[in-house]
This record gives C-alpha cells, structure tokens and sequence, in this order.
C-alpha cells in the first residue's frame, strides 16, 4: 500500500536527523553534527513534502511497539499482564507502582517528544516554502501542530506537569507547565489545525483509494470533542460548559457525516473494524496510523497472546476477568476476544481452562484485535497454529466514527441534557454491537443514565486497544477519576464465576495505599539527572 509512510526510504538521513532524538539524553543534549540548517531547508515543495514525511515516519515509529506507545493504559480495568516473566515494565502500570527507573518509561517519554520536535521544525520554518501556495503551506502546518497537540495530550494525560517546547532547540531547564497550561497548547493548535486541515486530501501519499491518510479537519474536530471531554473531567473539573463544547464539536462531525461533507461511515459488522479485509479501507477510520513492512517495522500481532498458546505469544497483556464478564454478548465480544484459545497440548479450549493440578501460569481472556495472518495479506484463524509474523502491517486506528457517536451522547448526558440524536447515534453503536436493531437506549433516559452508558459502550468498543488510540479505557478512567475505585478493587481481587462451578481471578497482586500520585507516572529518573526541573 503505498501511504505517507512508504517514502521514509527516500528521505536523506540528514532530514531525519535533523528532525529526531536518537537517545533520551538527546532530549536535553544536541549533537549539531550533520544537521540542516531550518534557515536552509526549505527551499521547495519537495523539501516541504519531506518534512511531512519525515514527521509521518516519526509518528509511525513512536507507535510501533507497546514500550512506545504507552504501557500506562495496563491500569485500565480491561487489560491486565503477566505476573513474571520479563513483564515487569508492564506489570507495574498494572499494579497502580511505577518506578522511575522503569526500563520503558523512558522510551514512553523520549517519544512524545521526538514528534513535538519533528512538529516545531514544520510550524516555525515551513512558512517560508518559495512557490507553494498559501494552502499547502497551512495544510502542512495544521498537521504539524495536530501532531504537537495530540503529543502533549499523551504527556499531559501521562505525567500531568510537563515542559512546553515550542523550539527546535533545546532547553536544558524547561520548567514544567501545569496541566491547565499544557491543554491551553493542546487546543490552541487545534484551533488552527482545526481551520487549516484540510476535508479531504486528493493526491497521494496523503489519500489513497478515497481514504484520506493524513489529518483530515474531521479528525481534529473529533480530537478536540475528546480533549474538552477530558479537561472537564479530572484533573481540570471544568464540567458542564466543557462537556457542551465536546458535545458541540462532536456533533459538527456528525453533522458532516450525515450531510455528505465528510465520508465517513459506520461499517456493518463490529468484526470487520479491526478485519484485515478493511485494514486499510475502514470507512469509520477518521485517523489511523498506516503501515507497511516492506518499508517500516511494527511489532503488534503476538502481544495479546498468552505464551502457552500454540502460535507463540509474548504473554504482553490479556483481559481482565470482570470487564469479560460485565462485556455483552454478541459479535462485538465474539470479535473483541479469542472464542477459543489453542493450546501447546494442540487443543482448542475455553480461555478458563486449566490442568488438574492448575498448571497454567496465566488463565485469563485474551484480545483478538491486532491479530494478522499467518500469511500475509490474509484474515487470522485463531484455530491455526502457525506461528503469526511479529512483523505485521494492521493499522493502528486513532479515532473511529462509532467513538465520536459515544462522546457525543456522554458528554451530552454529563453536561445534564438528553436528545433524540444522542439516543440515535448510540443506539447505532449499540445495534451493530449486538447484531440486530434492538435500540435499547431510550430518549425517557436520564441524562446520567446516558452518560454512563455512552460511557460503558466506549470501553466496550475500545476493549484492550491501547496502539496509539486517543481515547483507550483507561484514558476514559482517567478523566473520570475511576482509577482509584480499580485499585481498591484490583486489591480485593475476589474470584468470579465464569463458567458454571468454574471461578478464576487475576493473577498479577495490587497492594498498598491509594492517593493521587498514582494517577500519574513519574518521570523516567535518567531525563530528572539531566532536567532539574523534573525531580
């Protein structure tokens, strides 16, 4: 598939390097070596292509792996690890006890940043592209501080204080902004990348087929519907007049949808979302992350695996036992997780299954959606026991139609009203859900009622995809201030029937004392030596 990131083999080096940190000490220390001058490179429009590129590349491979794009989202009550093995980095996100040596917190931060410093080389030197017109120009610009905007949504939602850079260069004391400061960035570039994205881009590598690949204006409309969602929730608690702007903005691309000005549309099926057949013709998909392993790595498909499973898992993550049994049935959970699982004994078998003694180091459920093929370019059979290719090319999906339609009908509840349309756009997600039209929401909801279910059918939607997606379950918790009640809970940790006679409970422990800091990581130690500001 040829997409923005089928050229990053055509880029100099030098354009990447100037453009990207290589090291977390990067991050406070420059090496100028080799770098090109901003004053100097964008002479054309091929330079300003190439920038665009450059940023696309480091986007896609701050996505690539769960060690970049964010182990943070384990503290959700959807996702859950292993209790051994190599999984320490991931299993202290899911014990409520990160610690700032954490060997993947500083990849999760180092990242954030190499997109905000590819973004600023774009908005504070594209401007002077000779013999490119004013559109194209605020095109490149728009997706450049869509992308700042979105990174800062990740730091903020993160670690909550965090230093604002707005320059190539580097400030070895950047204080730290509060987060009401941080989101003042965040909406600020979205306001512009609002105006200067365009609806739908036409050439390639920016659309392919009709789709549009890059940062389209109902992408960042969407964007914004969620981040004024979470800046009415904690920590900021701006509330309803908040809500009425999430509600607002979602609604405009609604709006648009329903009357021709954007093509975007919910697919038939919940099985075809995350369906190879529709990887990279998702007519619900507003913004993804596009791969393509002839021309960049991505190491997604086996992380959900359990590591005694035939195919090979990692073990990196799996479900949590209450979300699967809160999780309706229907060909939304049919799709969301393994129907069986098959073990090493060559067996198909319920994913409580166990030996007698229990042998089984992790018995838990186990999510099915970045799961590709043994052979390329095909559907993934789970009753296959080939080993699937670590290398795979599934899209990793930002923001999809059905989770506009939930924001608008929760932040429309949270903000104390309750309209037919809201009602009408969850029951759609709802119907396709369950495989009929049952539209089980009524209109004689209250409005909490239907903020809690908007609420409920975003987590289900979402369930256990956390590549690079704006809004994952634990995100949701987040704003909403829900972390601590998993806590307490995941401390209990009681056993639940999940079969008749059959009950099973996490394995990984949560211990200790809740407060606040919790909601949050610390910053990775080797960044605090070098940033005083950060201890």
């Amino acid at each position: 598939m040829k997409t923005v990131y089928k050229y990053i083999r055509r880029i100099l080096p030098f354009v990447l390097a100037s453009l990207c940190l290589t090291s977390c000490n990067d991050f406070l220390t420059e090496d100028p070596k080799g770098q090109l001058t901003s004053e100097n490179f964008f002479s054309n429009k091929e330079d300003l292509d190439a920038s665009l590129t450059a940023l696309y590349s480091v986007i896609a491979g701050s996505q690539a792996s769960n060690n970049l794009c964010g182990t943070n989202f384990l503290v959700g009550d959807d996702i859950s690890t292993h209790p051994s093995s190599n999984k320490q980095p991931l299993r202290e996100h899911d014990q409520f006890d990160v610690k700032d040596n954490n060997s993947w917190l500083s990849s999760m931060w180092e990242q954030r940043f190499k997109v905000i410093k590819a973004a600023n080389f774009i908005i504070n030197n594209a401007g002077r592209t000779p013999d490119v017109s004013d559109d194209e120009i605020k095109a490149a610009i728009g997706q450049a501080r869509y992308w700042r905007a979105y990174s800062y949504f990740y730091l903020v939602t993160t670690w909550g204080k965090v230093p604002i850079m707005l320059e190539e260069e580097i400030n070895y004391n950047a204080p730290l902004k509060t987060e009401e400061e941080v989101y003042e960035l965040i909406i600020s570039d979205l306001k512009i990348a609002e105006t200067d994205c365009p609806i739908k881009y036409t050439k390639e590598p920016y659309a392919k087929n009709g789709f549009n690949i890059a940062v389209s204006r109902a992408a960042v409309k969407a964007t914004m519907a969620y981040v004024y969602m979470c800046m009415a929730g904690w920590p900021l608690n701006k509330g309803t007049e908040y809500y009425e702007l999430a509600a607002g903005k979602a609604k405009e691309v609604i709006d648009g949808t329903e009357n021709g000005t954007y093509d975007y549309k919910l697919l038939d099926e919940y099985s075809k979302v995350y369906s190879w057949e529709y990887n990279n013709k998702n007519t619900e998909l507003l913004l993804g992350i596009y791969y393509n392993r002839d021309q960049t790595n991505q190491a997604a498909p086996l992380t959900d695996f359990l590591q005694d499973m035939k195919q090979g898992g990692w073990g990196d993550t799996n479900g949590e036992i209450k979300f699967w049994k809160e999780f309706p049935e229907g060909p939304r959970k049919d799709a969301t997780y393994f129907p069986k699982i098959l073990l090493n004994d060559g067996e198909l078998h319920d994913w409580w299954y166990d030996t007698n003694p229990p042998s089984r180091e992790v018995v838990a459920p186990v999510f099915m959606k970045t799961v590709e093929g043994a052979v390329r370019g095909t559907e993934f059979d789970y009753t296959n026991p080939s080993l699937v290719n670590a290398a795979g090319e599934k899209t990793f999906q930002l923001i999809r139609l059905s989770q506009v339609y939930c924001w608008y009908a929760e932040a429309t509840g949270r903000s104390g009203q309750i309209n037919t349309k809201a009602v009408e756009v969850l029951n759609k997600v709802r119907n396709r859900a369950d495989g009929e039209e049952s539209d089980m929401y009524k209109a004689t909801m209250s409005p909490e009622e239907l903020a809690e279910a908007a609420y409920n059918e975003h987590g289900w939607e979402m369930a256990g995809y956390y590549w690079g997606g704006i809004a994952s379950r634990a995100r949701d918790m987040f704003r909403m201030y829900r972390y601590k009640d998993h806590f307490e809970y995941r401390k209990e940790n009681p056993e639940i029937e999940v079969a008749p006679g059959v009950k099973r409970k996490e394995i990984v422990p949560v211990t200790g004392t809740w407060d606040d800091s919790k909601m949050y990581v610390p910053y990775p130690y080797e960044d605090a030596i070098l940033n005083p500001n950060l201890k």
